[in-house]
């Protein structure tokens, strides 16, 4: 059994560290405002080019794109290699947040082992090289700090990879904050797209005369990259915010439970002060009475 000394140590020592677990939820929960505001303020842009490539296809009843599948009826066999983006974070203590998209990612991986990895979030990095498997690039300090730059540089590799053919198909591994209350992991297929994802099926086609330079896939071609960048970048701060989020919710355990076993410490501390004093007192009488006898012996 622990004497009183030590019990008070561990009682302080729980003390600091939820003050430490404190501090670490409310600056989760700053980023996680900053993230958010930052994201709705970017959103309406992407919304709005999404807007304009379903612009596109309902003024144009056929169009020509590398980035697309000329109809989602027609099965295509694309069984070469992937390229896949997994976005982790940078630093632990959130929870299951990075086992959650490192078993997503595996999962992935099992069911495509030609699949080349570029990994966000130093989490991921060390991960796959604990277990041998090889990532292509690691975007350093990108998980802590999502910026349009650093999307649009992602982007740009990732879309050179697939206009050289070297990758047939372009997915992206995210924790999605979007979908509800609770953050979910998902495995999205960026390139190829497919009409429907912009227009919807039976969808007139509007007879408005738009003049496009030099092409209609030109334009679209141009647009889509922005587009990409803009998907990339929202996963960015989705992921982002999720990692936050469950950090908080890690830290704000983390602090529950603390206050449990602080309860039982001091429990535990006042009951062995309480027998110390009980063995003391009890010590004192004994020792009153024998001084007692004494006395009346002599």
């Amino acid at each position: 059994m622990a004497s009183t000394s030590e019990i008070k140590a561990h009682i302080k020592s729980i003390r600091d560290t939820k003050k430490i677990t404190g501090a670490m939820e409310l600056i989760a929960s700053a980023k996680l405002t900053k993230a958010k505001a930052e994201l709705d303020a970017t959103r309406p842009y992407f919304n709005a080019l999404a807007g304009e490539i379903k612009r596109i296809f309902r003024t144009s009843a056929r169009v020509e794109s590398r980035y697309f599948y000329p109809d989602e009826e027609e099965t295509h066999n694309l069984n070469g290699t992937y390229a896949s983006l997994v976005i982790t974070a940078d630093k632990g203590l959130a929870g299951a947040y990075n086992q959650n998209v490192e078993k997503e990612a595996e999962k992935m991986l099992s069911n495509h082992a030609d699949t080349k990895l570029f990994v966000v979030g130093e989490c991921g990095r060390q991960y796959f090289s604990r277990r041998g498997i090889k990532t292509e690039k690691t975007f350093l300090y990108t998980a802590q700090n999502p910026t349009m730059e650093r999307a649009r540089e992602i982007a740009d590799i990732l879309l050179e990879l697939f206009d050289s053919g070297q990758a047939e198909k372009i997915l992206i591994t995210y924790t999605d904050m979007q979908s509800g209350a609770d953050p979910t992991v998902k495995t999205t297929r960026l390139l190829p797209f497919h009409h429907s994802q912009f227009a919807k099926k039976g969808e007139k086609t509007v007879d408005e005369s738009f003049e496009f330079e030099p092409s209609v896939s030109a334009v679209l071609n141009n647009v889509i990259k922005s587009y990409v960048s803009g998907f990339i970048y929202s996963a960015l701060v989705d992921s982002f915010c999720s990692e936050q989020n469950a950090r908080m919710s890690a830290m704000n355990s983390a602090g529950s439970s603390a206050d449990k076993l602080l309860g039982e410490l001091t429990k535990e501390y006042n009951a062995q002060r309480q027998a110390a004093i009980t063995r003391e007192i009890t010590e004192i009488t004994a020792g009153a009475r024998a001084l007692k006898r004494q006395k009346e012996k002599k």
